[in-house]
């Protein structure tokens, strides 16, 4: 299978389904089938939540990114790169998909530093090691990547010295996507796209004008990594597009017509 770089296209969705009739990991393995080279990174927020209230870990959000203490990277690992990671990849198997679940550890494939010590063990990307992505495309399987990151500076500043970090799955996807030189980054959400003051679903943003949606507060809580991840991407991707993932086949239809939604544009 030769890989043409402009074919790849870099999915970000949820760690757990968009809704109840979801048609994603369908659409995934349809995209395979037809040839397309396909990169997914998940999250897993709604389970690592709930798994930190099980075991009575406290949690909170800055920004749309969850701070991170010691216990809290623990479970994130374990339930992203565990749990989240093989339930995806078993079921793009079940459907006669070809998948290899990986973290961002793993071939040193994400490489971060902690972005402030006031948000824990939460990494910013200083390097993709974009090798083990093209191994796999290359024969014919679909990365399914978490986004745990290996620490590659031990941060020697601060007394975090952690080996992982727990990185923002927006953040990561637009950063594999920009190292990739994809052709498109998709996020798939559960919301129509980007919104305006009054509600309404802006279908196109450039980067200054999203800067500005984020400066003026009308973009909040997880929708800020997404604009980031999204203006981060397009410097080397053609665009990024955030979509309303609940709607049945909309990864299918993305990549036919791109209809709906929002695009993030030069």
């Amino acid at each position: 299978m030769t890989i043409n770089q402009e074919s790849i296209i870099v999915v970000k969705i949820g760690g757990s389904t968009l809704g109840q009739h979801d048609t994603t990991m369908r659409d995934l393995v349809e995209l395979q089938k037809k040839g397309l080279s396909v990169v997914v990174v998940h999250g897993g927020g709604k389970m690592v939540t709930e798994w930190l209230g099980k075991l009575n870990v406290s949690t909170k959000f800055v920004q749309g990114e969850r701070v991170t203490d010691k216990a809290g990277l623990e479970v994130v690992t374990a339930v992203l790169s565990g749990l989240v990671n093989k339930e995806l990849v078993a079921e793009l198997g079940a459907l006669g998909g070809r998948a290899i679940g990986l973290s961002g550890v793993d071939g040193c494939l994400l490489q971060g530093q902690i972005k402030n010590p006031d948000l824990g063990y939460v990494g910013t990307v200083i390097k993709i090691n974009t090798e083990i992505l093209e191994a796999l495309l290359k024969t014919g399987y679909i990365p399914v990547v978490s986004s745990i990151s290996f620490n590659a500076s031990q941060n020697k500043k601060t007394s975090l010295d952690a080996l992982l970090l727990n990185v923002n799955a927006d953040i990561a996807a637009g950063e594999i996507a920009n190292a990739l030189n994809a052709e498109k980054l998709i996020f798939l959400t559960d919301i129509a796209g980007v919104c305006d003051k009054a509600g309404k679903v802006i279908s196109r943003l450039t980067v200054d004008q999203a800067e500005a949606l984020v400066s003026a507060g009308v973009v909040t809580s997880g929708m800020i990594p997404k604009i980031r991840s999204g203006i981060r991407a397009i410097e080397k991707t053609a665009q990024a597009r955030i979509i309303d993932g609940r709607q049945p086949h909309a990864l299918l239809n993305e990549i036919r017509n791109s209809e709906g939604g929002t695009t993030i544009c030069k």
